[in-house]
């Protein structure tokens, strides 16, 4: 049994889906912009806009808008979880080939991480917005 309210689950598995469309539409734009198809690379695009908009709005919904601290603080620990418990565990599970992109994918998320950590520093000391 789920530890969120229905409501809350629903909100997050509403997210999560609007989240991968939006991902995937926009690996279609950059496909379809390879290909040499700028006019349906757009469309692509435009409708990933749309459900990154959609899923916003559906975070926001679930009470997951919070204070840029807290964001940062949030997204290390997701990170994290990824990182240390989420991706070695599929790891153990699928044949070499998948294994291999998601080991790559733990590397890229370790850069990520130094990245986040690096920016919670920052939000820490700074007495206004971050420099570019």
């Amino acid at each position: 049994m789920s530890r969120l309210p229905r409501s809350l689950e629903h909100l997050k598995t509403a997210f999560n889906a609007e989240a991968a469309s939006a991902a995937r539409f926009r690996f279609f734009a950059d496909r379809a912009e390879d290909e040499g198809l700028p006019a349906l690379a757009g469309r692509w695009r435009k409708l990933a806009a749309a459900k990154d908009e959609l899923a916003a709005g559906l975070l926001a919904a679930a009470g997951k808008a919070a204070a840029p601290a807290q964001a940062v603080r949030d997204a290390i620990g997701e990170e994290s979880y990824e990182n240390e418990v989420l991706y070695p565990r599929m790891i153990s599970e699928v044949e070499e080939e998948v294994a291999a992109r998601l080991q790559e994918t733990v590397a890229r998320q370790e850069e990520h991480l130094t990245e986040l950590r690096s920016l919670r520093r920052e939000l820490q000391a700074a007495t206004g917005d971050l420099a570019g």
